[in-house]
């Protein structure tokens, strides 16, 4: 792996060299050099998978609601060079495999979860991808062609890359499809990746709760702010910063169907200052009572229920009683069914 006195090498040999450029280390990224006598002969870059690949997911047979859990479980070969002076036979493909001998221990290592399958895409305008199907890689065909825009995806389609794959372990289709989330070393929380149906119907759930905000200046409606502030606390967001990261992300069909306002002919989000504002303001048993509608039509059924309950350390009334809470929790949904905050016992 690339040392960290070694990544400017690398990153300037990539600008130099590859034809796309360097690629800044973002996320779940490692990056590996190839050496022959203390010589740099290859550099490769292994980072987070494409959110979309139509052939990579129906090869792996996902579904909408699984696929964006796992994703993480899947790496792509972003760049892949070989050192002008290195242009030898069979040094591409002899790379690969090494590099497919110790990914999947550095990955464990260094990301604390397995990964069960590699992807890379080829631009039949530059290359025809002979080195990675003499590594055994698998053609699985071609991208649609679209690239990622700022307002989502590009209008035309422009030039459809080949996908190939190689798999890390026995029957990959198997393992990335299993059912539970612990068998494949996953922990926390499973996050979503919303749908069309979903985000349409995520404010509906707030429009009961009235807004707390002045009349005047309010640019962005209520059910609006919370439902994206929703939205991105179920896709796995943390915190007013990490929301606002992620609604600006949004395409502008996504926050059409947010009900975003639209002004010039561009659909605004809410900035994080009104995320923020919002958020703190509201009842929270308003909020609950609302989220709990969002849960009732697309949370799953909980097959179990935990009781838990607190003493309040010095939280003691006028009287001398002592606060004690008691919530029952779905194992499932993390539903919250009932919620008692009682003084009397002593």
């Amino acid at each position: 792996m690339v040392e960290r006195s070694e990544e400017e090498r690398y990153q300037e040999q990539m600008a130099r060299h590859h034809y796309l450029g360097a690629l800044a280390k973002i996320g779940e990224t490692v990056w590996y050099v190839a050496t022959w006598r203390e010589q740099w002969v290859a550099q490769l870059s292994i980072s987070a998978a494409a959110l979309k690949c139509g052939v990579r997911d129906r090869w792996i047979g996902w579904d909408f609601r699984s696929q964006y859990g796992r994703l993480k479980l899947i790496a792509n070969n972003s760049r892949f060079l070989i050192l002008p002076e290195w242009h030898w036979p069979n040094v591409g493909s002899r790379v690969l495999s090494l590099t497919e001998r110790r990914v999947v221990a550095d990955w464990q290592a260094r990301f604390g979860h397995p990964l069960l399958l590699l992807e890379t895409f080829v631009d039949p305008r530059q290359f025809h991808g002979g080195v990675y199907r003499a590594a055994n890689w698998i053609e699985l065909g071609l991208t649609q062609g679209y690239r990622r825009t700022r307002e989502g995806y590009s209008a035309e389609a422009e030039a459809p890359k080949r996908v190939f794959v190689r798999p890390l372990c026995r029957t990959p289709q198997v393992q990335l499809t299993h059912p539970d989330r612990a068998h494949l070393q996953l922990t926390g929380a499973a996050k979503i990746m919303l749908n069309a149906d979903q985000m349409r119907q995520l404010p509906q759930c707030f429009t009961r709760i009235p807004d707390p905000r002045r009349a005047q200046g309010r640019r962005h409606r209520l059910p609006v702010v919370l439902g994206i502030a929703a939205g991105a606390t179920l896709c796995g967001m943390r915190g007013y910063k990490a929301i606002s990261n992620w609604a600006d992300a949004l395409g502008q069909k996504a926050r059409e169907r947010f009900g975003c306002r639209r002004e010039k002919g561009q659909y605004l989000v809410p900035s994080e200052s009104v995320i923020r504002d919002c958020l703190v303001r509201i009842e929270p048993d308003a909020m609950d009572g609302a989220l709990n509608t969002w849960n009732q039509a697309w949370g799953t059924q909980d097959e179990a229920l935990a009781l838990d309950g607190k003493t309040m350390k010095k939280a003691i009334d006028e009287t001398g009683e002592q606060a004690h809470i008691l919530s029952v929790v779905g194992h499932d949904s993390k539903t919250c069914y009932a919620q008692k905050k009682s003084a009397p016992y002593r």
